[in-house]
């Protein structure tokens, strides 16, 4: 009887390593999906939901030439404006803008939008974070 315990502890912790070994780990991790982000992003500039806005931005924002960053989320709540309402308007062009990906940096994608001449020069950059998406820096490439 004393064989029988033994052994059927190494069969039982056998199984459990076996099956944990094939069974891939599943912490809790953000949605890593640009198209299910771009939408909660997107949908929060056109509606103008400053603290979803804040809470899918990574701080500090990199801003255009000569523009301070933003560094807090306070920060990007008094400068919202500027941000998506200035030489763009972000929710028009959200709209129907396509996040543009770049194979070369699988962990950002950027959306343009134009200006009021009808330039493509305003450049959203989003990055890929611990956390999942968020929205990272600002430029105009007139600048």
């Amino acid at each position: 009887m004393t064989i029988r315990k033994p052994t059927t502890l190494i069969f039982i912790s056998t199984v459990l390593i076996l099956f944990a070994w094939q069974t891939p780990a599943r912490a809790p991790q953000a949605d890593t999906s640009i198209d299910t982000f771009w939408m909660r992003f997107k949908v929060a500039v056109i509606n103008s939901d400053k603290g979803g806005v804040a809470r899918m931005t990574q701080f500090p924002v990199t801003m255009s030439y000569g523009l301070p960053a933003i560094r807090t989320r306070s920060q990007l709540l008094a400068r919202y404006k500027q941000v998506f309402m200035g030489e763009a308007n972000a929710a028009k062009c959200f709209a129907s803008a396509k996040p543009q990906k770049d194979p070369e940096r699988p962990k950002e994608f950027t959306v343009g939008c134009h200006n009021g001449s009808g330039q493509e020069v305003i450049i959203y950059r989003f990055v890929l974070t611990k956390l999942g998406w968020k929205f990272k820096s600002l430029d105009n490439i007139n600048e």
